[in-house]
């Protein structure tokens, strides 16, 4: 990548809302006097990490961008083989086959079915469409030989209650899919003999590997994830999507605060900014819009969706830009207090 203001990105995962960060990794991928230097990511987000890296090594930002769309485009065409998998769940039941979409009763029959069975009972074949759907557009070569990014790939170690990270050279199929792995839709992934789940439940993402392993001083933090909501749930639904929304926020609330903290300490001179890096916190998201949509429509891999999200990310990108980058490697520019404090 050209040289140019450095920033580290760290994208949250969030199923199909990480159609979102599609849309601002490919409005930052056009601003030339933007550098990435690492990319720490869990689920969704490890898959667009991946893409980018596979893109920059064969095309540089262009082919970044082309890999990203060819992905989730792969996603949508994906979508029949999700609602089998879906009907073969309702089936189990002997419910009606139907379409998956959001509070429909093929939503409600998924979710049920996960509590009552394991994915070896309703998924014996281990069919899992996203695999696929990375075998296919991914050369994971040519990500792990990405000379322009690092990436950092958030999963849970399911055994020791840890977060692991899988460095770019580390990188695999196994690792992103480890990352995604959402154990009562799918198997846990064993990797070395030991075993992960989703990486969202202990690092979503992690951002301390960019401050260690990043000569960047400047974090963005791309969220999916809606941090604050002004009603308080009252139904089974809206709590359930709640509790999906505070625990895949939580590691990341409190990695920002110590990082706050250190920042505050380094600022008033009670810690050397020689041993410490003072790092400077960025926000890209759209609150209002995702606050909209429920955990079910993280499920939804249907392609208007996904370009509606696509457009937002590049909006809010776009947004970020025009407001913040000459605060890059000058200032916060996040607000800290609404979101993290």
């Amino acid at each position: 990548m050209a040289q140019g203001k450095k920033i580290s990105l760290a994208l949250q995962g969030g199923g199909t809302h990480g159609a979102f960060t599609w849309g601002v990794l490919d409005r930052l991928l056009e601003e030339d006097d933007l550098e990435i230097d690492g990319i720490s990511a869990t689920s969704a987000g490890a898959m667009n990490a991946a893409m980018v890296a596979h893109g920059l090594t064969i095309g540089g930002r262009g082919g970044a961008k082309e890999k990203l769309a060819e992905f989730w485009h792969a996603v949508a065409e994906s979508a029949p083989e999700l609602l089998k998998m879906t009907n073969r769940m309702q089936m189990m039941m002997g419910a009606e086959p139907g379409v998956g979409v959001e509070y429909s009763p093929a939503y409600v029959w998924t979710d049920f079915v996960t509590r009552m069975f394991a994915p070896q009972q309703f998924n014996p074949m281990d069919i899992n469409p996203l695999r696929d759907v990375l075998e296919r557009v991914l050369d994971i070569d040519k990500a792990c030989a990405c000379a322009a990014v690092r990436l950092f790939i958030n999963a849970t170690n399911v055994r020791t209650n840890r977060l692991h990270v899988f460095h770019t050279h580390e990188v695999t199929i196994d690792a992103l899919m480890a990352s995604a792995c959402l154990p009562f839709l799918f198997r846990t992934v064993e990797i070395g003999g030991e075993a992960f789940w989703d990486g969202g439940y202990v690092g979503n993402p992690s951002v301390y590997p960019l401050i260690r392993d990043c000569a960047a001083r400047d974090v963005v933090v791309v969220h999916v994830n809606p941090i604050n909501r002004d009603d308080i749930p009252t139904d089974a639904r809206a709590i359930m999507n709640r509790v999906n929304e505070v625990s895949f926020n939580s590691s990341i609330m409190r990695e920002m605060e110590n990082v706050i903290l250190i920042n505050q300490l380094i600022d008033e001179g009670e810690l050397s900014s020689k041993r410490l890096k003072r790092v400077y916190l960025h926000a890209i998201l759209d609150e209002d819009l995702m606050r909209q949509y429920s955990v079910a429509s993280k499920a939804m891999p249907d392609m208007a969706f996904i370009s509606k999200l696509h457009e937002a990310g590049r909006r809010s990108a776009d947004h970020w830009l025009h407001d913040h980058l000459d605060d890059v490697g000058q200032r916060d520019s996040a607000d800290l207090k609404t979101l993290y404090l």
